[in-house]
Order: C-alpha cells, then sequence, then structure tokens
C-alpha cells in the first residue's frame, strides 16, 4: 500500500512540474517561427504594442542617436528651415534573435525592427551581426 501512494505522489509531482515548465521557458508561446514574407506581412506598420503581445521583448534595444555635427553636414540653412517645420522623431531600434527562417533549415541570426514614432517601418534581417 506504501508503494501505491509514492508512486500516486511521484506521478502527481511529474504532471505537475511538467505542466509548469512552459511558465518558466524564456521564449514560451511566443517563439513561432516564420519566413520572410510571413513576418513582413505580420508586422510592418505595426505599433509596438502589437508586437511585444506577439513577440514578447525583444533580446536587445537601442535608441538612434542624432550625430554631433549633422547640421553642419546639411548645411545651416537647410538645418534651419528643416528645425522649424519637423516635429522631434523618435527611433528605436529592436533586436530579436533566431526569429525568421531564411530557407528549410535554416534562421537568420538577427532580426531588426526599426520604429520610427511608435511605428514599425523597417525591418532587416542578419546573420552577420
Amino acid at each position: 500500500m506504501n508503494y501505491i501512494k509514492k508512486t500516486v505522489v511521484f506521478m502527481l509531482t511529474m504532471a505537475f512540474i511538467a505542466s509548469a515548465m512552459p511558465a518558466f521557458s524564456a521564449d514560451n508561446a511566443k517563439s513561432a517561427s516564420y519566413n520572410e514574407d510571413q513576418f513582413l506581412t505580420a508586422f510592418s506598420g505595426k505599433s509596438r504594442k502589437v508586437i511585444l503581445e506577439k513577440l514578447g521583448a525583444p533580446a536587445k534595444k537601442e535608441q538612434s542617436v542624432k550625430p554631433s555635427n549633422a547640421m553642419n553636414v546639411i548645411g545651416p540653412k537647410i538645418a534651419a528651415a528643416d528645425a522649424d517645420t519637423q516635429k522631434p522623431v523618435n527611433v528605436e531600434m529592436w533586436y530579436y534573435n533566431n526569429l525568421v527562417n531564411s530557407d528549410a533549415k535554416k534562421k537568420y541570426k538577427v532580426t531588426e525592427l526599426t520604429f520610427v514614432n511608435d511605428r514599425c517601418m523597417n525591418i532587416a534581417f542578419f546573420n552577420n551581426k
């Protein structure tokens, strides 16, 4: 009788651990893979919120920075006219690893999503980053 109780407790413990493992996984349920066309169709022009819901948090984020001498390069007259008419632009890049298939057996190492004012405006796939 004691053997049966131990076996039942062991089986229940194993069932609990097996059901809890996806919750502790780093890529739980968000690790779907895409081909290039599927990814571009699914995420081009989408907001950060939508992408966070579907892909989860990125592996890395970077904020775009204007170069220190940018005004000198484009010229003072153009820079002054441009500064008066333009609103500030927020550009941010998000990086995801091993998400998009390059062919049937390989994946791109990095997928870069570039957001301009909260919308995904550019998507790039890399193997050399």
